[in-house]
C-alpha cells in the first residue's frame, strides 16, 4: 500500500525480511516538471502498480505518483501468502450479493493468481519462495464444520481444495492448538516487495511514468479532467486513480472516511537449525482461522516468519519483538529459548465489510483501496478490474459496488476496530474454551 501524503524525501524501507533481500533497490525518478497522461495513479503499493500494469497491458500509458518508494507501505513487507478470496468469509459475501456473484467476484481472484505468475515469468527464483501450497488450521474441534466450508469453497472456486484430519496437520505441525484444516495446492509464497518493484519496472518499460518522492498534495478539476500537484511538478490527466488505501490520510475526505489504518506485524527469528524439527517439519506456508490469526512459513536459512494481529497501536523494537515471540511460544512452546532477529509493522487499509472498495466518485474520478486482509490476488484482481474499466469501459469493477464506502467512524474509527479487535480476541478464546475442552 502506498503512501500519498509525506512530503519530505522518500524514507527508507523498514528493516525487514523483504528489505534485507531486496534484489533491486535503485530508485525511481521524482517528478520535477508540468506533463499530461490519460491516466495519474496515485499510489506506488501493489494496487496502484497492478493498475499501471494493467493499463499498460491495455495500450495505455499512464503516470504514477508515489510519495516514498515502490512498495513502501504493507505492500512490501506483508506475509507473502498468495491465494484466491477476500477478507470477508464466503457465507458473508453471499449474504450480500448472492452465490452466482460471489462466484464471479472469487473467480477475479483466481484469475489474478495467473496474472501473478506470467509477470513473475522467469523470476521464480527470487520472487517464490518455499513449497507450493497453503495449509489453513482450524483452532477450534468442530468436526464436520472444516468440510462444509471447503465444499462450498470447491463449489464457488472451481477448485479441488484437500481436506486433511488433525492426525495429518499434527504429523508435521506439532502443536496441539491444531485441529483439521485444508491445503490449498495452488497457493504460494511470495517476496511481495521485489514483486511490486519488479512489476513496476515492467510497467515502466512498457511505457509508464513511475516517480517516487512525488507526493500528491492536490487534487482538483481541469478542464474536463483532473490536475494532480506534486511538491516539485504536476500531472493533467483525463482519469485519475486512487490507490492510497492505509496510507491517504486527508488527500481525499470521502475516501480518508471510508477506510481504517490499521497495524498489522511480522517476526523474523534467528536461524533455528534442528529446533525447527522439533515443532515444524512441513514447508507450506500456515494460517488458522480465527480472527485474530497467525500466519507463519519456514525460510530457507531456517528462520521462521511469524505474522499476526491487527491493531491501532504501533510498537516497535524489543516491544514488537516479545509481543510477536509471546504469540509463536503460544502455539509452540517447544521453542522457547529462541532469539528474534526482527520484527516490523505495516499499515493496512481496511473497510468496514472486509471487502475491497472499487468503482468512481464521479466520472474519471476512481478509487481502488482496502485491501487489508484479502492479499495479493484480491489486489492484483483491483487493478485489473479498474484497468480494464477505464481501456476498454468493460464493468466488472461493479461486481463491488454493493459493497462501498461505508462511513468507518473517523476520527474515532481506529479506536472503534481496536475495541473491536478485543471483542473478537475475546470471541475466539471463548470459542476454543467452549469447543476444545
Amino acid at each position: 500500500m502506498a503512501s500519498s501524503i509525506q512530503k519530505n524525501a522518500p524514507q527508507r524501507y523498514v528493516d525487514s525480511y523483504y528489505s534485507r533481500s531486496i534484489s533491486d533497490n535503485s530508485s525511481f525518478p521524482a517528478l520535477e516538471q508540468d506533463i499530461s497522461a490519460s491516466v495519474c495513479i496515485i499510489g506506488g503499493g501493489m494496487a496502484g502498480v497492478a493498475t499501471a500494469h494493467g493499463l499498460v497491458d491495455r495500450g495505455v500509458r499512464p503516470v504514477l505518483l508515489e510519495a516514498n518508494r515502490i512498495g513502501f507501505g504493507a505492500s512490501g513487507r506483508n506475509g507473502g501468502f498468495v491465494s484466491p478470496g477476500y477478507s470477508a468469509n464466503i457465507n458473508s459475501i453471499i449474504a450480500k450479493v448472492g452465490k452466482d456473484c460471489t462466484r464471479e467476484l472469487l473467480t477475479l481472484t483466481r484469475d489474478a493468481m495467473d496474472i501473478i505468475k506470467r509477470r513473475i515469468g522467469n523470476h521464480k527464483d527470487r520472487l517464490c519462495g518455499g513449497t507450493e501450497g497453503l495449509l489453513n488450521v482450524s483452532w477450534f474441534n468442530q468436526p464436520g464444520q472444516v468440510q462444509r466450508n471447503l465444499d462450498l469453497m470447491n463449489d464457488l472456486m472451481g477448485v479441488e481444495y484437500e481436506y486433511w484430519s488433525r492426525e495429518k496437520i499434527r504429523n508435521l505441525y506439532l502443536t496441539d492448538r491444531y485441529y483439521d484444516g485444508y491445503m490449498k495446492p495452488d497457493g504460494f509464497q511470495l517476496h511481495s516487495l521485489n514483486y511490486t518493484r519488479l512489476s513496476a519496472r515492467q510497467t515502466e518499460k512498457g511505457g509508464a511514468g513511475i516517480y517516487e518522492s512525488s507526493a500528491a498534495l492536490k487534487i482538483q478539476h481541469s478542464g474536463n479532467g483532473w490536475k494532480v500537484s506534486s511538491q516539485n511538478g504536476s500531472v493533467t490527466a483525463d482519469n485519475i486513480v486512487v490507490c492510497c488505501s492505509g496510507y491517504i490520510g486527508n488527500l481525499v475526505p470521502r475516501l480518508s472516511r471510508s477506510t481504517l489504518s490499521v497495524a498489522t506485524y511480522i517476526l523474523m527469528t534467528e536461524p533455528l537449525g534442528n529446533r525447527l524439527q522439533t515443532a515444524i517439519r512441513g514447508p507450506y506456508g500456515v494460517s488458522d482461522n480465527r480472527f485474530s490469526s497467525n500466519y507463519y512459513r519456514t525460510l530457507e536459512d531456517g528462520r521462521l516468519f511469524w505474522g499476526g494481529r491487527v491493531s491501532m497501536f504501533n510498537p516497535v523494537g524489543n516491544r514488537l519483538k516479545n509481543i510477536m515471540m509471546k504469540d509463536l511460544l503460544h502455539v509452540y512452546p517447544q521453542l522457547r529459548g529462541i532469539k528474534a532477529d526482527v520484527a516490523w509493522g505495516g499499515l493496512m487499509g481496511y473497510a468496514t465489510h472486509k471487502m475491497p472498495q472499487i468503482g468512481q466518485l464521479e466520472p474519471g474520478f476512481w478509487y481502488c483501496q482496502g485491501f487489508g486482509g484479502s492479499g495479493m490476488t484480491t489486489t492484483i484482481a483491483g487493478g485489473e478490474v479498474v484497468s480494464a474499466a477505464i481501456a476498454n469501459n468493460e464493468e466488472q469493477y461493479q461486481l463491488f459496488s454493493p459493497f462501498g464506502l461505508n462511513y468507518a467512524g473517523k476520527p474515532f474509527g481506529p479506536a472503534i476496530a481496536q475495541s473491536a479487535y478485543w471483542l473478537f480476541q475475546l470471541q475466539d478464546k471463548l470459542k476454543a474454551w467452549r469447543l476444545n475442552r
